[in-house]
C-alpha cells in the first residue's frame, strides 16, 4: 500500500505504509513544518505498516519539535512499532533521571 498524507489546518492523517521506499514523501511533507506551525497533530490510525526508517523519521520529527519548543501530538492506535519506540524512550528517560 502506498503512503498518503492529508491535512487540514495543522491536523495530518498518515495512511498506508511508511517505509524506506516512500520515506522521502514523509520527510518532504514535514520539512520546515515547525517554521509554519507551533503545534501539529499527526494521526497514525490508518497507518497499516511501518519499518525502522519510518519510525526513525517520526522520532526525528519529535526531536525537532522538542528542539524548537513546538508541540507534536501523535494520535491513533495505528502501528504498534511507533508506540513501542516512544514507550522504550520514555522508560529510558525515567530510568536515567
Amino acid at each position: 500500500m502506498d503512503l498518503e498524507i492529508t491535512n487540514s489546518n495543522n491536523f495530518f492523517k498518515v495512511k498506508g505504509s511508511l517505509d524506506r521506499h516512500n520515506i522521502h514523501l514523509f520527510k518532504s511533507k514535514f520539512r520546515n513544518i515547525f517554521e509554519k506551525a507551533n503545534a501539529i497533530t499527526i494521526s497514525i490510525e490508518d497507518l497499516k505498516s511501518i519499518d525502522r526508517h519510518g519510525v526513525t523519521a517520526i522520532a526525528q520529527l519529535h526531536n525537532e519539535s522538542i528542539i524548537k519548543q513546538k508541540r507534536l501530538s501523535i494520535i491513533g492506535l495505528g502501528c504498534q512499532e511507533v508506540f513501542n519506540h516512544f514507550k522504550t524512550k520514555e522508560r529510558e528517560t525515567v530510568t536515567a533521571a
